[in-house]
């Protein structure tokens, strides 16, 4: 589905977290203003949202239920993007450099 960005978007975080289905993380529940997120860290020290649907908690780990990534895409007023995948006020959707990312729902609107 395509969409128009109405309201700008950058990303709040440099560091991205790519992780794999079966993959366990340390997760820790923080405040945000986004309901249904956790924050986890990987092995390697990574860290970053995911959606709290997305993984199986178990203890104090968490194991991912699919493929995964923290990056956030940078969006301008007027960009067109495209995308499917909407999870707890968020989109992972593309652009027209082939660029993929999160962007927050409330920034887009269907065309």
């Amino acid at each position: 589905m395509r969409y128009r960005v109405i309201k700008p978007h950058k990303a709040s975080y440099s560091e991205i977290l790519t992780a794999r289905t079966g993959d366990r993380l340390v997760f820790e529940r923080r405040q945000s203003k986004w309901a249904g997120w956790i924050w986890c860290i990987s092995p390697d020290g990574k860290a970053g949202w995911a959606p709290e649907s997305w993984v199986a908690i178990e203890g104090d780990t968490c194991r991912l239920l699919r493929d995964y990534s923290t990056a956030e895409l940078m969006v301008v007023l007027g960009e067109t993007v495209e995308g499917d995948v909407v999870e707890s006020g968020w989109m992972w959707v593309s652009n027209s450099r082939g660029e993929y990312g999160w962007v927050p729902a409330e920034c887009l609107v269907p065309t």
